[in-house]
């Protein structure tokens, strides 16, 4: 039977768009199999924060500023954590590319006590500096009064999440993202059905609003923690660790090796997160309505990040997988395949954002005045999503290679240099208000991608040593 013309037309625009021939097509088919399980992880993810953020959105303006302004400090503390699954991701890839599992099972347990001490130390002072959080991040008096409830109810949480992540990280590395993408559903699913009946009180407890929405986040993070830890236990499973066996035999020279990897990451996660937050407070000092619009629209973006994200994560274990095997070619022809899956996906969302932002927005909200002020922040978003793939997956690779500190001089100049110091002109000079804030930040993106892009072809990230 013949293929019809559509049909026909798609599987010659795959073959030249990608290059399909012999060599590439299992390099192709890996870069699927790794990335289709983190684009559901994520979407997940996005669905139970859409939930999330839904639920919230429907308590009104305040409420919506309030969680929005609470996740910045989040994120940089995540970027502590962050950082050290990047080492742990890379040094698991490296070991199982050269077939030594027992390194791999090693990698992970080090970083697991590592993320459990340092995860205490974060969670204790995060609890008792809420307030004086919320105030640096100029919120006003009413938001700052839920922001610091819903902060210490998603405290306890975090530690769990601190081990879940670096679970996560490892089992990417050998190139395992279903373990992940289950345990995220069940979790998820756990945390719609918690947020549901904490938020708005259901089953007889009261409605406890946006601390239900924190309590809800924390419970749902230690089942996750411990549904993880349990895969481990599993000798079939790609990666089987005896804990206590391994760390008797704590390896001071492997961890520090993984944290000289680990912390040019951690601070490029520190640095993205500050400035985020900085980011934000020069939004939130045009008021909570304009700050709602900014955070709803950040939300909507985020759908684009799960495919992107995904081909990011596949970059980043092939990469490393490859490099272990000293497949230098592969590891070229999986970056640049990744590269080119995350451009056409993203690029199509942003198309998307672009023609339907309204759609979009009425997930989060049905308040005509932040959705009037959000879609021009879509519109302008929409060309950020062909550099931000390319950053993301070229970030990445360079991650799974070990080349973690140019990662971090790139995101110092986009993130400080361009984006934050261009925001104070575009809204101080130019009197753009939150449009120019976004303008910024597509500048910032591209000037990124193009210096990643550079990196890339100079080929040095190949022959690091970690």
């Amino acid at each position: 039977m013949q293929d019809l013309p559509l049909k026909k037309f798609f599987k010659e625009f795959f073959k030249k768009v990608f290059n399909i021939n012999e060599e590439t097509y299992p390099v192709l088919k890996s870069i699927w199999n790794l990335a289709w399980p983190v684009v559901i992880e994520q979407t997940l993810a996005m669905v139970s924060q859409v939930v999330d953020m839904a639920m919230v959105g429907r308590l009104g303006a305040t409420s919506v500023a309030a969680v929005g302004l609470s996740m910045q400090p989040f994120m940089l503390i995540n970027s502590i954590i962050m950082g050290l699954s990047v080492g742990t991701t890379t040094f698991c890839a490296r070991a199982k590319g050269a077939k030594n599992d027992e390194e791999a099972g090693l990698v992970l347990v080090e970083s697991m006590i590592f993320s459990c001490i340092l995860g205490l130390l974060l969670v204790i002072s995060g609890f008792i500096f809420a307030e004086k959080i919320l105030d640096f991040m100029n919120a006003e008096e009413k938001v700052k009064e839920i922001g610091a409830v819903y902060f210490r109810a998603m405290m306890p949480g975090m530690m769990f999440f601190f081990l879940f992540t670096i679970i996560t990280a490892a089992l990417r590395g050998v190139g395992d993202t279903k373990t992940p993408m289950i345990v995220n559903l069940q979790l998820n699913i756990i945390h719609i059905i918690l947020n549901y009946i904490l938020i708005f009180g259901k089953f007889g407890i009261p409605a406890l609003g946006a601390l239900g929405a924190g309590i809800s986040t924390s419970i749902s993070r230690f089942i996750g923690a411990l549904i993880i830890f349990y895969k481990l236990k599993n000798p079939e499973g790609i990666l089987y660790i005896e804990f206590l066996k391994l760390v008797k035999r704590f390896n001071y020279d492997l961890f520090k090796r993984i944290i000289y990897i680990s912390v040019p990451a951690a601070l490029e996660r520190i640095i993205s997160s500050a400035g985020q937050m900085q980011y934000a407070r020069q939004v939130a000092s045009l008021g909570t309505l304009l700050y709602a619009a900014h955070s709803i629209s950040i939300n909507v973006e985020s759908f684009s990040y799960m495919p992107g994200i995904g081909f990011a994560t596949a970059a980043t274990a092939l990469t490393g997988l490859k490099l272990g095997a000293k497949d230098f070619q592969g590891a070229r022809i999986s970056v640049s395949i990744s590269n080119r899956m995350a451009v056409i996906t993203m690029g199509i969302m942003g198309f998307l954002f672009f023609i339907f932002p309204v759609f979009f927005l009425r997930i989060y909200t049905d308040d005509t005045q932040i959705i009037k002020r959000a879609v021009v922040l879509l519109r302008i978003v929409a060309f950020t999503q062909i550099p931000e793939a390319i950053s993301f997956v070229i970030s990445g690779a360079l991650k799974g290679a070990g080349d973690t500190r140019f990662v971090l001089y790139v995101n110092i100049v986009g993130m400080w240099i361009v984006r934050l110091s261009l925001t104070a002109v575009f809204m101080r000079y130019f009197h753009l208000s939150i449009i120019g804030a976004w303008i910024a930040m597509f500048i910032d993106w591209v000037v990124r991608s193009i210096l990643y892009y550079y990196r890339l072809k100079s080929e040095k990230w190949q022959f690091l040593k970690i």
